[in-house]
């Protein structure tokens, strides 16, 4: 089977790869990098070359953000309506090439096709909700205390902003950017993960459709992220930055930012506990335990981490979830019936193996799992550990694999306790009929997000982002498109 083609008889005719460009997009424009360098996309489920693509350069980045600079004054004056009707006719465009784009996204990436399509519809409602917003940026006009000064307060888009995207979910993860920064009258660069850039690129191409105006959206491929992205953070045409990805890499380009005072939003990393109670119905947890581990085959920021179950029924909660991920078909995302890809590369697929090497050391007993298999690509079987030791590398780590540590606890102030024993605070899952205790614990988390009897927090209408260590700011949900905009004050003489 070559790699631009599937099983999946739904897109068995599509060439995905050869219909993307495979150019730098700055000022409306495709071009080569500087130099004519280029960089390889590989597909995880059988370590081939997909494709080679531009390689940008410091220049390059630098060329992407002058385009911005130049594109955004008469971008911020294009009236609120026409920017949601581009919005809007992106969402219209996505979704009617679904099957491409999910088979495009497979290749690059490796998630199965029909999680694949799921996220091209979840991409596509970022436009959507965003092309409403737009519309809807007020201000505010009142009289001072002192009777003497109205003040009048207007939004404006911030100005130029640096996005930054991870592989994991590499359409909708720009998506969930570029949607705000469009409504609020931003203009942007865009550099995406290195390992799933073609996704990125073929937005690139349905924007234009739509009628966004050149410069609008830049969109710049590096295998050199960090002699890319520096300049520019410390250079002062960019005036925000978003940046999706690791707390370790989120620490250093705050530091970067700091030069300039940028804006920044952060969403960081993630440690999810999911806490199963003793009154729980155990069929909504197990559900919910698989949707809160399985997502995107473990590789995701909200994915459940930490699996604190009461001990009452901790035997019964196990069987029924093992029995779940030893169901699951491990294969290439392009097979029918498959439901759990490749992870992305050999780096994530050895990481996760040496976690779980070392939980076994510490004690653990492997109900599922444990073993990386032979053969091509990056696959790891879903795997569910039982009695997990508190010291477990695992515990403190972002797994990012398929990969469940199951962990008894006896009452509920020593389980927030140890819910909230790690330096992340993005999500956490609980599972409980007692509507006072679900309450009580859902306040108790130090975390951004709260799953409440489900194991699904993410939706373009609701606020998505964490404290501590696992972000700053938040995208999607009515205070997304803040994010992007200024708040300016006028006083005027009564």
């Amino acid at each position: 089977m070559s790699a631009a083609t599937t099983t999946d008889r739904n897109s068995a005719s599509i060439d995905p790869v050869g219909a993307v460009p495979k150019q730098l997009f700055i000022g409306g424009e495709w071009r080569d990098a500087t130099g004519g360098g280029q960089m390889t996309v590989s597909n995880p489920a059988t370590g081939e070359t997909l494709c080679s693509i531009a390689d940008a350069t410091p220049a390059d980045g630098q060329a992407a953000a002058d385009a911005a600079a130049a594109a955004q004054r008469d971008w911020a004056r294009v009236a609120p309506r026409e920017r949601s009707l581009i919005l809007r006719r992106t969402h219209e465009l996505l979704l009617e090439r679904v099957d491409e784009l999910a088979l495009l996204m497979t290749l690059e990436m490796g998630k199965p096709l029909p999680d694949a399509r799921g996220e091209v519809a979840y991409a596509a409602e970022f436009f959507r909700w965003f092309s409403e917003e737009a519309v809807r940026i007020e201000g505010d006009l009142s009289v001072l205390p002192n009777g003497k000064t109205r003040q009048m307060v207007i939004r404006q888009p911030v100005g130029p902003c640096l996005l930054i995207t991870p592989w994991n979910f590499p359409l909708a993860m720009g998506a969930r950017k570029i949607a705000p920064a469009i409504a609020a009258g931003c203009t942007m660069v865009l550099k995406p993960a290195p390992q799933t850039p073609l996704s990125s690129l073929a937005l690139a191409t349905v924007l234009t459709e739509a009628g966004l105006p050149p410069g609008v959206v830049n969109i710049v491929t590096t295998t050199d992220a960090g002699g890319l992205t520096e300049p520019l953070l410390r250079g002062g045409v960019i005036r925000k930055m978003s940046f999706t990805g690791s707390t370790q890499v989120g620490r250093l380009l705050l530091n970067q930012s700091a030069d300039t005072v940028l804006r920044t939003s952060m969403e960081l990393g993630g440690n999810a506990p999911l806490i199963v109670f003793d009154d729980a119905d155990l069929d909504v947890a197990v559900d919910g335990a698989m949707a809160a581990k399985m997502r995107n085959m473990g590789e995701a920021c909200t994915a459940a981490n930490r699996m604190f179950v009461h001990r009452s029924v901790y035997d019964e909660f196990a069987r029924r979830f093992t029995e779940r991920m030893t169901a699951l078909k491990v294969g290439p995302g392009t097979a029918q019936g498959v439901d759990v890809g490749p992870l992305i590369d050999e780096a994530g697929r050895s990481k996760v193996q040496t976690l779980v090497d070392d939980a076994v050391g510490r004690g653990a007993e492997v109900l599922a799992g444990g073993k990386a298999p032979s053969g091509d690509g990056y696959f790891y079987p879903p795997t569910v550990l039982s009695g997990v030791s508190t010291d477990s590398q695992m515990l403190t780590t972002e797994v990012f694999g398929p990969v469940a540590p199951l962990i008894p606890f006896d009452d509920e102030d020593e389980v927030v306790a140890l819910a909230n024993d790690t330096e992340f605070g993005l999500v956490g899952y609980l599972f409980t009929r007692d509507f006072q205790r679900s309450m009580r614990v859902s306040e108790a988390l130090e975390v951004g997000m709260v799953g409440l009897n489900t194991g699904i927090v993410s939706d373009p209408a609701a606020p998505f982002g964490g404290i501590k260590q696992s972000g700053l700011g938040r995208e999607g949900g009515r205070v997304g498109i803040d994010e992007f905009l200024e708040i300016k004050y006028i006083a005027v003489p009564v």
